[in-house]
Parts: structure tokens; sequence; C-alpha cells
């Protein structure tokens, strides 16, 4: 399999494109067609969601754009900063489970990517303490993974995505597992990160309400060989917070979203 080609601004014509998706396809050895063809372009510095039922291909897409695994057709285009030595080391990707390593403190968790990356010790240590003074966990860098909570071992595997600096952060449901309080806080502090860092997020979850909440564009996708089946812009002028979550607004957009959800579960009442 080859790697997915890479773009810059410069050999594309495309400025101010984080992610180009063209006919982008996955059939797997078995002979399942798992997704596809798709077509998608994501902004730099924009905040998309992907929605879909079980098994549609949305995890599948983020490990395409990571360059994880190779699509059987189409073309994934990832910009790269000026700079960077190739667009790989322009994404950060936050999987669903944490995958802290146990025998070690929560700093050096964090640093590993520097570490692999050969990065000076002194500068890997300074990186990693700036990635956990920006997730809130400062005062844990010497703790380890046994003595945090869910929502802080997800905060330590953010900041590891976070800290080569990436400009496209990749999230697969981090906050899935998680109960409902500490969900909305998370969701809360992943949007004042987003704000200040101005980060190009591609966010896969389940939930129509998380998606509306936290999204500047909602792609729906439909059921098994995933496809794009609806995109619904959530266009708010003020900061996201306590207010939006109540507001007449996000319960028609999520209403908005749930009706174009609903052709993915036939049979169903949405």
């Amino acid at each position: 399999m080859t790697e997915p080609a890479s773009l810059s601004e410069s050999e594309t014509g495309l400025a101010g494109l984080a992610v180009s998706l063209r006919g982008v396809t996955k059939v797997y050895d078995s002979g399942v067609a798992a997704l596809g063809p798709l077509d998608l372009d994501v902004r730099q510095g924009e905040f998309v969601s992907l929605l879909g039922p079980s098994g549609c291909g949305k995890s599948t897409a983020l490990r395409l754009i990571a360059g994880l695994n190779a699509p059987s057709s189409g073309t994934v285009g990832v910009a790269r900063r000026a700079g960077r030595v190739r667009a790989g080391h322009a994404i950060g990707f936050v999987f669903q489970e944490p995958t802290l390593m146990p025998w070690t403190t929560v700093r050096e968790n964090v640093r590993l990517p520097l570490k692999l990356a050969r990065a000076p010790t002194a500068e890997a240590k300074a990186r990693a303490d700036e990635a956990l003074t920006q997730v809130g966990l400062a005062e844990f860098k010497g703790a380890f993974p046994r003595e945090l909570s869910g929502g802080m071992k997800m905060r330590v595997s953010l900041a590891r995505a976070l800290v080569t600096d990436p400009d496209i952060l990749l999230m697969d449901e981090p906050f899935a597992a998680l109960d409902e309080i500490t969900r909305f806080r998370l969701n809360n502090d992943l949007l004042a990160l987003w704000r200040n860092l101005r980060k190009t997020v591609i966010f896969v979850t389940h939930s129509v309400f998380e998606s509306v909440y936290l999204s500047q564009r909602v792609i729906v996708m439909t059921a098994r060989p995933g496809r794009f089946g609806a995109e619904i812009r959530i266009d708010t002028t003020a900061p996201r917070g306590e207010e939006f979550r109540t507001s007449v607004e996000y319960a028609g957009y999520c209403r908005k979203v749930s009706q174009a959800l609903a052709p993915s579960y036939p049979g169903q009442a949405h």
C-alpha cells in the first residue's frame, strides 16, 4: 500500500485548506466496502464533527487522514506549514482510550512523541509541561496514570497530541466513556483550547448533542459503506457555553441534525 499524498498550499493552489479528500474509498481484504467514495474539504482552523451510526467508517476516515491506513482509491491531502518535514508531523491524534503507559509519570507519557523524535531532553520536558498547562494538569506532571480520574487521563492524552504542536487535531470519540458532567466540562475546555490555539479539529462522535455544541460543521455519515449524507452548519455568533447549551437555537440545531441522521437508522423513529 502507498502512503496518502500530502499537499501543501503551493502544491495544490487550494489556499486555506487543511484537509482535502477526493474520491476516497476503503475496501477491506475480505471485499467488504467500508467507506466512500468521500469528497471533503476542511479549512484551516475549522472545527468539523463526523457523526454517524456504528460501523459507518468514521474512525476509518480519521485513520486515512492521519496516514495510519492507505485508501483503496482516491487521494488524501494534508496541508503542512512551511518548515515541516512531512505532512504526518502536522497531525495529532486522540484515540477513544487514553492508552497511557502505567509505569511512568504523566510528564513522561506526554513527552513520548518528542522522545521518539529524538528531541533534546530539556526541550521535550519543557514542551510537555507547556502542553500539560494547556489542558489544566500542570500540577499533576509527576503523578502516575493510576492516580488520575478518567477525565484527567483523557486530558493527558490530549496533551500528548498537542505536544508536537500539530496543525490538525484528529479526535476519535475521546469523551464517549466519560460521565455526562465530565464530558460537558471537557467539551467546554476543548472549545477554549480550539479558540486559543486555532488548530483544525476533526472530531468523531456518536452524540448529536456533542456534535452541535462543538462544531462549526456537522458531517452526517450514512450506514456502511460510509458516505457523507448531509452537512449542517452551526452558525452562532457568541462563544459557546451553558447559555448556548440550554438555548432554543441549540435545540433547533440538534433537531435538524437528528433528522439528517434518521435515514442511517432505517425503521427507527427519531
